[in-house]
């Protein structure tokens, strides 16, 4: 009893201690000392006003500025204690860039107090370190984090990097990545720290397969295939369609059954397995990412959507490791009915009949319900005529259009098309941003949306592909932004712009063959303008801006060899119509040189001049340019036995009169996406023999050559397709012939064909000769010769390409797209020989970089198919080497 009466005792005692102290704490401190020996009373607050407040602890913050954060003011009345103190330290503890914080009285005064805020910073970033990964992604991982020095370090700084890196790792594959970051103190400087990201990559996680349930109308491998991340990507599509194609052509049912332990299984089954099996993106080893994953989710059902199944889901899936570097996932689809269109309404419609756009939709009753079909059908079709464009090319700018589906009975469903027409659009304002060096007129001579004009969808495309088309700006960024105003019914458009220089260096060296080495120096200003060259002012460097283009090249192989070029156009002759004036001249010397005593013992001169005039014409569209030109060239020769031209010494003359008729719709000049180039010329010289007092049959050489008389036509198409994203689809032909006028007078030694290799002139230019590149084969290797002249070179040629192109990099700095071609081709001395399925064919690989200072380089390896004449072996494996873009 005693020991308890003892217990009851001290707790009293205790209990009363703490209640006297507690009434006698000082506020605001952390550590619960005193300030100054100031006190207060707890448990009977005093109000006081506050006559100073004194902000401490501070080197990188305002002081006014926190102090205003904290609530509190000078002349102010408050409590103590009192909520307004612990108010004003939960407001300054939420800014997140305070490491602690108190506030206490210095002194009182009657009933005014002084307040002192004492405060310590946070630390401030001064660098961080990234360790673990490649320079690339280190570089990468700072664009991502966006750490800026100088910032003040808060837990969710640290935090929010952590996620930014982990979620970087992730999107390239390394689901296992483990991200930590630590912050270090500075030892230079003071209240500062650094952040080290220290990352272990561990194992790139892939997707080894995709098993689908419950799909009953497709296969696992079909499902498959729509998935653009996850499964066999687009980039690869046409490849995994080629090994299908091939398996339909080499079907090894006994090899199959084979690994299958099996007997012969079907086709269906065959793609079933590689698929399964053999795993077809291998191709391109498909990387788990959970946002691409998801995405593909939505293709999925999209997908199923497009074929009348609106009702698809995905009812679960299940993703989980078979390794540390491999998922394997299990997605289960519910399917539903399968639907189609009945009845199509269309309401609202005034400007166009019901007739008239159902023509366009071209969905009838009892086809396959696609509800994105319809949208593609009606607001953007790229491979025809669509609603929004019918309406929107006529200046319906406010158009709208809405399917709804107002009945669904069974498998069929009913659609209304509820359209809002609106008021014609009339352009009001058109801006141009982003030209720097290129004058406005420049740009505004090639604007189809001009002020006061109705506003067209199809003249701001149109406008976009002619202003990508001119050089001066990056296609990719070349950027229309339609402003609209409803209510006055008009429609302002901004050209947002992105210059690129366009001028180029070329400095280029090859082997000439017998000639040795050959060297290259030309200049091109391809937005040139001589108007500012006395007005230095305005120049940008140089005097740039209104669209012509200047081209100077020098090419020299020591005393053998030289030649000197010049070349201008105006591509608005006048400033007022869209008629192009070029004029150019050359000249150039190949010497024969005895190598004993160094010597000249021959020469060839070539002089050339030439002008031309084109302009842009409107029939059968306004795709289409024509131009015609004369040219002069002479052809000086002196003991020359270099080349077998049917004589050694005099001179040849050849006045041209040249056509061409061209059509041009590709969308953009470095990296085509779309559209064809059709090109037919055709050049004729004076039928000299008609007047000439010369016995032909009994001439020599030189004098028959003395004039030259011919005609030559060529005819050159391009195509291009885009596939599926980025692929592109080239394709090309070429044809040329050489005539005479008369069977007597027959085609002379110039401007001939030589087929073979990479395309590129070199030295053959000076005799005349048009150099056509045909991979795979020998420079000019596939070239006639014509033993009853003595005269080498072809008179007619053909030449067929496919190659399928992907870019690399489409930036402005450099575009860089790698291909995969076939070809062939063949060169005769005469039309009774032509035969056009008879080519020298060859398939291969390639690269192609643009930069703007340099011009288009490319690099091809191919392997030729067939032999040469007197070869006793295929042409086989060849490396090429190409410089600037080749008409053929």
């Amino acid at each position: 009893m005693n020991q308890i009466m003892k217990r009851i005792l001290i707790l009293t005692m205790t209990f009363f201690i703490l209640e006297k102290a507690s009434s006698q704490v000082v506020f605001g401190r952390n550590n619960g000392t005193s300030q100054q020996g100031l006190s207060v009373n707890y448990s009977s607050p005093k109000e006081y006003e506050i006559a100073d407040i004194e902000v401490k602890g501070v080197q990188f913050l305002d002081n006014n500025a926190l102090v205003s954060l904290s609530g509190l003011r000078v002349g102010d009345k408050i409590k103590v204690p009192g909520d307004e103190i612990t108010s004003a330290i939960k407001k300054l503890w939420k800014q997140g860039i305070i490491g602690n914080v108190s506030i206490y009285a210095s002194k009182i005064e009657g009933n005014k107090i002084w307040l002192v805020i004492e405060l310590a910073e946070r630390p401030r970033l001064t660098k961080y370190i990234i360790e673990g990964v490649n320079k690339t992604r280190q570089n990468e991982i700072e664009e991502k984090i966006g750490l800026i020095r100088g910032k003040v370090l808060t837990d969710v700084v640290i935090k929010n990097t952590e996620l930014a890196v982990q979620s970087y790792m992730e999107s390239k594959g390394f689901l296992n990545a483990e991200v930590n970051v630590f912050q270090q103190n500075d030892t230079v400087l003071r209240n500062s720290a650094y952040l080290k990201v220290v990352i272990d990559q561990g194992q790139k996680v892939k997707i080894r397969n995709i098993q689908f349930d419950g799909n009953e109308e497709f296969t696992s491998a079909k499902l498959r295939s729509k998935l653009k991340s996850t499964g066999v990507t687009p980039k690869f599509s046409l490849l995994t369609e080629g090994i299908e194609f091939a398996a339909k052509l080499l079907w090894p049912p006994n090899l199959i059954s084979f690994i299958k332990g099996s007997k012969k299984v079907s086709k269906e089954e065959f793609r079933e397995y590689m698929a399964t099996h053999v795993n077809l993106n291998f191709f391109k080893a498909a990387k788990y990412v959970k946002e691409d994953y998801e995405a593909d989710q939505d293709l999925l059902i999209g997908f199923y959507n497009s074929k009348g199944f609106r009702d698809a889901e995905i009812v679960s899936d299940t993703i989980y490791g078979i390794s540390n570097k491999h998922v394997n996932i299990n997605m289960t689809v519910e399917e539903g009915k399968k639907y189609y269109f009945r009845d199509i309404q269309w309401t609202g419609n005034y400007v166009y009949s019901d007739e008239q756009l159902q023509k366009i939709l071209a969905i009838e009753k009892g086809d396959v319900y696609d509800l994105d079909l319809v949208n593609k059908k009606l607001n953007f079709n790229p491979n025809g005529v669509d609603i929004s464009s019918l309406y929107m090319d006529d200046g319906y700018l406010f158009f709208s259009i809405n399917p709804v589906e107002v009945g669904v009975s069974e498998d069929s469903i009913d659609l209304e098309m509820r359209i809002y027409e609106g008021a014609q659009a009339t352009i009001d304002k058109v801006v141009i941003s982003g030209n720097d060096k290129t004058n406005d007129h420049v740009i505004l001579r090639e604007l189809r949306t001009r002020p006061g004009d109705k506003f067209s969808r199809a003249e701001l495309i149109r406008t976009q592909r002619e202003l990508s088309q001119l050089g001066y700006f990056d296609p990719e960024q070349v950027n229309p932004v339609p402003i609209p105003d409803p209510i006055n019914e008009t429609v302002d458009i901004e050209w947002q712009l992105v210059e690129r220089s366009n001028d180029q260096i070329e400095l280029s060296g090859g082997w000439g063959g017998a000639f040795g080495f050959v060297g290259t120096l030309g200049v091109t200003f391809n937005n040139f303008s001589v108007r500012n060259i006395t007005k230095p002012e305005k120049w940008r460097g140089l005097p740039v801006g209104d669209g012509q283009s200047l081209s100077l090249r020098f090419q020299a192989n020591g005393r053998r060899f030289q030649s000197y070029s010049f070349s201008f156009v105006e591509p608005w002759l006048g400033g007022r119509r869209p008629n192009s004036f070029g004029i150019s001249y050359s000249k150039s010397i190949q010497r024969s040189i005895n190598f004993q005593s160094n010597e000249t013992v021959g020469s060839l001169k070539v002089t050339g001049i030439s002008a031309s005039l084109g302009r842009r014409v409107r029939w059968p569209d306004d795709f289409f340019t024509a131009s015609t030109g004369v040219s002069y060239q002479r052809y000086d020769l002196f003991q020359f036995g270099d080349r077998r031209l049917g004589f050694r010494t005099g001179d040849a003359n050849s006045l041209t009169i040249n056509a061409t008729v061209a059509r041009n719709s590709i969308n953009q000049p470095m990296y085509p996406r779309n559209g064809s180039s059709i090109s037919l010329s055709a050049s004729f010289t004076p039928p000299y023999s008609l007047w000439r007092d010369l016995d032909y049959e009994n001439a020599t050489s030189q004098e028959r050559y003395k004039w030259l008389e011919y005609h030559k036509w060529n005819f050159d198409t391009k195509y291009f397709l885009t596939l599926t994203g980025k692929l592109v689809l080239a394709a090309r032909a070429h044809f040329g012939f050489l005539g005479s006028y008369s069977n007597e007078v027959g085609v002379g030694p110039f401007e001939r064909f030589q087929l073979g290799g990479d395309g590129l002139t070199g030295q053959n230019f000076l005799l005349g000769t048009d150099v056509v590149g045909l991979r795979g084969y020998p420079n000019n290797s596939i070239t006639p010769f014509d033993r009853e002249n003595n005269i080498e070179g072809g008179t007619l040629f053909n030449k067929y390409v496919m190659e399928i192109r992907y870019p690399i990099s489409l930036a402005q700095a450099a575009t860089i797209y790698a291909l995969t071609f076939v070809e062939g081709g063949n060169n005769w001395d005469r039309f009774a020989d032509f035969n056009p399925y008879n080519v020298k064919k060859s398939a291969g690989i390639g690269i192609r970089i643009f930069m703007p200072a340099f011009g288009l380089l490319g690099i091809d390896w191919a392997y030729g198919f067939d032999r040469l004449p007197g070869a006793l072996d295929n042409s086989g494996s060849q490396v090429h080497f190409s410089i600037g873009q080749q008409i053929r």
